[in-house]
């Protein structure tokens, strides 16, 4: 029962505020009880200035902040990486041109182009006038660390199959119980492989771990020291060793599907999450004929106490029976999908694995109260499908502690996945019931094509949406989601992190329509830097909460980085060839008007 211990011991530190239940939600149009004055809004609301517009077509606002020189290299270097030729060749052209011009002149060179455009220096000393600068014009930064560890796919095959596999696995000959989804699996063990724009971390050992966390703390303290209102971002994968995520994965997608599988029999497949209900009478029935347990046993479980006098189960109550409060973890067991039999659902582990999480537990402790003292929102990075389902949860955890007077865990959920509306609407939900601040941060994602390949090789269902409009569609729809929340609780926020155009067209329209002010500090928006500074700056200078995110680091060991960027480039050209267009724009417009050394003010 390691599973539970663990979670328990994230929760001996901070209790919940309220017990679940399956009452009748409050409607959306009730304020929770309890939230205080509105931020910036009632009385203040009066003698607010109006909400300037915001012009995505002038080239000359967009780009006031930046130098002529500035313009001429973004457009060199976007234009650059909007060739195939060069993208596909682009390590041995790097390689070649080090040997060339020797390390100094290459490090001079890349500061001159790639490396100035998309990192802002070598230390965090070094990029304090960017900082600065682009606070000036209403533009924060999100520090990041953007330095890479340059593995070999031989060493990060090897590095990633010892740390996904347990000591139980490897005495059984590499035989796993775990579904296939979370089996490492040979034909994907670099999971670089297919990913443009997300960093990698692989396990080594506990001591790269801790360098990790120091790593993050310093980007912590730092951000903390550049705005009053800073965030910083973390991979919990770069915190432990990955196999106890991908059992606890397992657990919790089987203990998911097994409700489904139940709400099948009662006649309620394909209903939303949030919608579906489960009839506790029909439930006991069920469970009762499985012989899980005895009768007197499964009616304790499904108490009026623990689960509401409604006479139904939804898929939150489901989840808190996997909770160490209940007796029912001693029974958990779910069908296996292969052969019928009814299976344990919590594994065992060895002592130096239960070490291990314990271990991923603290450094994410340390991280969410070193974030407290210095004011700075802590923002969850998603990962692959195989991880998430433990990450988002180890984050829920992190939220009900530290989330208690504002959203300062922020979890990120993936767009482009199928399932992530009712992802946002169960956890927006679960942190009614339970009385602490959502925060969220909305992605597109960024593992489309290795998730694809990888459901396809192993054989399972592609978790991604079919199309790219698909996924559009239920960004808006979880964005919609969202704000419709902020709307009737001020301590929820979101972080809409997207470089699309329309996105964020949609977010301030849905903003102005549920008289969401860019003063009251709920909506956040947030891209690259080096990327899509005509959003970015027409935004700040409205007043609207936007951020850059931030890297620094030494030439070479921002090249992986550096490389990631460039074709993420590429991967989005329409966005890129606007933003080219205008950069050219407003280039002529200096060069035809004698303003050719302009100097931002």
């Amino acid at each position: 029962m390691a599973l539970r211990r663990i979670l328990a011991a994230v929760r001996s530190r901070a209790p919940r505020l309220a017990p679940l239940s399956t009452a009748a939600p409050q409607t959306r149009e009730q304020p929770a009880a309890g939230r205080g004055p509105v931020r910036g809004r009632g009385a203040a609301e009066a003698v607010r200035p109006p909400v300037p517009a915001v012009d995505f077509d002038n080239a000359q606002e967009a780009y006031r902040s930046r130098r002529s020189w500035e313009l001429a290299r973004s457009l060199l270097v976007l234009r650059l990486c909007a060739s195939p030729a060069l993208l596909a060749h682009h390590e041995q052209l790097l390689h070649f041109t080090r040997k060339l011009l020797g390390q100094r002149l290459f490090d001079k060179l890349m500061k001159m182009t790639f490396y100035g455009q998309f990192v802002a220096g070598e230390d965090q000393e070094s990029i304090q006038p960017l900082i600065r600068h682009n606070r000036a014009f209403g533009v924060g930064s999100i520090l990041d660390y953007g330095v890479e560890e340059d593995l070999s796919q031989e060493e990060a095959e090897r590095q990633e199959m010892e740390a996904c596999t347990s000591e139980a696995e490897r005495k059984d000959g590499g035989t796993s119980k775990r579904e296939k989804q979370y089996q490492v699996h040979q034909a994907f063990r670099d999971r670089r492989d297919g990913v443009v724009s997300a960093r990698t971390y692989f396990y080594a050992n506990e001591a790269k771990c801790d360098g990790h966390m120091e790593t993050f703390l310093r980007c912590i303290e730092a951000s903390g020291g550049a705005s009053d209102d800073g965030f910083s971002a973390i991979k919990l994968t770069a915190l432990g060793r990955p196999q106890f995520l991908l059992q606890f994965s397992d657990v919790l997608t089987k203990w998911r599907r097994f409700f489904h599988q139940m709400a099948a029999e009662q006649g309620k497949a394909g209903l939303d999450a949030m919608d579906t209900k489960l009839e506790v009478a029909a439930l006991q029935e069920s469970v009762a004929k499985m012989g899980i347990a005895s009768r007197k046993e499964i009616e304790d479980w499904f108490r009026a106490e623990t689960l509401g006098v409604s006479g139904t189960l939804d898929l939150l109550d489901w989840n808190s029976l996997i909770d160490s409060r209940t007796t029912l973890s001693k029974h958990l067991v779910v069908p296996n999908m292969q052969t019928g039999q009814l299976e344990p659902l919590l594994s065992g582990f060895t002592e130096e694995e239960e070490q291990q999480m314990r271990r991923m537990l603290q450094r994410m402790d340390v991280l969410a109260k070193k974030a407290t003292q210095v004011g700075v929102r802590l923002m969850v990075d998603a990962e692959q499908t195989y991880f998430q389902p433990a990450i988002s949860r180890l984050t829920l955890e992190m939220q009900r502690k530290f989330n208690v007077e504002k959203p300062l865990i922020l979890n990120t959920y993936q767009c482009y996945l199928r399932d992530a509306y009712d992802n946002v609407t169960l956890d927006v939900e679960l942190a009614r019931r339970e009385g602490w601040c959502f925060g969220a941060k909305l992605v597109r994602g960024a593992y489309m094509a290795q998730e694809r390949a990888r459901a396809a090789e192993i054989g399972y269902e592609d978790p991604i949406n079919p199309t790219y409009e698909a996924t559009n569609a239920m960004y808006h729809r979880c964005l919609d989601y969202v704000l419709e929340e902020l709307k009737n609780n001020p301590k929820a926020e979101v972080m809409v992190a997207s470089h699309n155009e329309d996105t964020v067209r949609f977010t301030l329209r849905r903003m102005e329509e549920l008289g969401l002010h860019p003063a009251d500090r709920q909506v956040y928006f947030g891209q690259l830097l080096g990327m899509c500074d005509q959003i970015s700056f027409p935004l700040g200078q409205a007043g609207f909460a936007v951020y850059k995110y931030v890297p620094y680091g030494p030439v070479m060991e921002v090249l992986p980085y550096l490389s990631r960027r460039a074709l993420e480039n590429n991967s989005v050209m329409k966005g890129a060839r606007r933003e080219r267009q205008l950069l050219w724009q407003e280039l002529k417009r200096r060069l035809c008007t004698g303003n050719l050394f302009y100097r931002p003010a």
